[in-house]
């Protein structure tokens, strides 16, 4: 089991997101999809990022922007950075993929990064939203109304304080078999080292349990 904690919000999460899925598929692992908001993350246990962003180092925000852009080449997506709205509100988005669980939740999850991460447009807004619905097959009117359904609202405050509670600090935050924890998409080979090792039953060289 792959548990992948994300919030729309964050360009590294696009990156591991999409990088993620041909992972599962090529080990034969399943995945949880777990939405959350990063803002809720930072708030308590990371605070930190937000005083970055006021006083950036500037020879290290312009390498972010080159690694960045030499991941997202790796990748074969589109990632403008900075979009012209960042950060941005990804709460209603985020209670969309609740809302639509693990089956329908990975094409509008996709179609949410595309918009916000390739297109620049400014996915806290009704008419963004409203077309990536269209886009995906789903009703925009049950889409809002469902958003504001008290349950989904709590499911996305329950998977942000799990996280948190299970060590997390952003998006993306990567647990392989419960307690096995992996933060950011630069960490992706490590989870192939860890599956790979599965694969070929090489417990004791990995520290995994049979």
């Amino acid at each position: 089991m792959i548990e992948f904690f994300f919030d729309c919000s964050s360009p590294w999460t696009y990156l591991a997101f999409h990088n993620i899925q041909k992972l599962a598929k090529e080990f034969g692992e399943s995945l949880s999809w777990r939405p959350v908001l990063a803002g809720g993350i930072f708030n308590a246990v990371n605070p930190g990022v937000y005083a970055s962003r006021e006083n950036p180092i500037v020879p290290k925000a312009q390498y972010m922007l080159k690694d960045l852009a030499d991941w997202a080449r790796s990748a074969g997506l589109v990632i403008k950075m900075p979009p012209t709205v960042f950060p941005v509100n990804s709460v209603r988005a985020m209670r969309g993929c609740v809302w639509l669980g693990s089956d329908g939740m990975v094409p509008f999850a996709t179609a949410v990064f595309e918009a916000y991460w390739g297109e620049d447009k400014d996915i806290s807004q009704d008419s963004v939203l409203t077309n990536i619905c269209k886009k995906v097959s789903i009703d925009p009117a049950e889409f809002f109304r469902s958003i504001n359904e008290e349950a989904v609202k709590n499911q996305l405050r329950l998977n942000t304080d799990e996280v948190i509670a299970r060590g997390g600090f952003g998006s993306p935050t990567v647990f392989i078999d419960r307690t096995d924890m992996y933060f950011g998409n630069d960490r992706l080979p490590l989870i192939r080292e860890v599956l790979e090792c599965r694969k070929t039953r090489c417990h004791l060289a990995c520290n995994i349990a049979p």
